[in-house]
């Protein structure tokens, strides 16, 4: 979908900061709207949704069980 979006789960990325998740929903919410800046009259609208999308990202990296990576104690 959208190619400058990389992926933030092991193997692929070791370490995956707020910046990384953050950078990955705008660029979601701006290839789903269309837009890549809103006007101002749906700013509002926009940020909620790179944050909604943010935190469901953030929720589903925490969430995933990645088969044969070894966890840290």
């Amino acid at each position: 979908m959208c190619r400058s979006i990389k992926t933030l789960r092991p193997p692929f990325a070791e370490e995956v900061t707020d910046q990384d998740v953050r950078a990955a929903a705008l660029q979601y919410v701006r290839k789903i709207s269309g837009f890549r800046a809103p006007a101002a009259h749906n700013a509002e609208a926009f940020d909620r949704a790179v944050e909604e999308v943010a935190q469901a990202t953030a929720a589903l990296l925490g969430s995933l069980e990645v088969r044969g990576s070894r966890a840290a104690s």
